[in-house]
C-alpha cells in the first residue's frame, strides 16, 4: 500500500531507524518531587507509572512534578496521573509545574475537579 504524499516525511527530515521516544526522570534538588523530560506515551508508560507510584509512596503533603521539558503526554499517561491522584491520602497533592499545555486540558476533559492535582505555571 502506498503512503499518500501528505503523510510522508519530507526528504530532508532524518528519522533514525529504530528511534523511540524517551522519558527521563530525576529527583528535584531540595524538595520532594521529580523532573521529567521527554514524552509520556505507550513506549514510556512504565517509567511514568514508576515515577507516579513513587509520588504516592513518598507520603509528602506536596509532591512536585517539574514537567517543563515534557513534550508530549497521551491520554493514557494522563490517566496514570489521575489514578495516582486518586490513591493519595486526603490533604495530599501533586503539583504539576509547567506541564505541556495539553495535559491540563486532558485532565479537565476526562477528570474534571479531581482532587490531589494542582497545576502551577511557575
Amino acid at each position: 500500500m502506498d503512503i499518500p504524499d501528505r503523510m510522508r516525511a519530507p526528504a530532508d527530515v532524518a528519522v533514525p531507524a529504530g528511534a523511540a521516544p524517551g522519558l527521563t526522570v530525576s529527583p528535584l534538588p531540595r524538595q520532594s518531587g521529580l523532573r521529567a523530560a521527554g514524552e509520556v506515551s505507550l513506549a514510556t508508560r512504565a517509567i511514568w507509572q514508576r515515577a507516579l507510584d513513587q509520588a504516592v509512596r513518598e507520603g509528602e503533603d506536596v509532591y512536585y512534578l517539574e514537567l517543563s521539558a515534557v513534550t508530549f503526554v497521551d491520554v493514557a499517561g494522563a490517566g496514570v496521573l489521575a489514578e495516582a491522584a486518586r490513591r493519595l491520602e486526603p490533604g495530599r497533592r501533586i503539583v504539576l509545574r509547567r506541564p505541556p499545555s495539553v495535559l491540563p486540558r486532558i485532565m479537565d476533559m476526562f477528570w474534571p475537579g479531581l482532587p490531589g492535582i494542582e497545576v502551577s505555571a511557575s
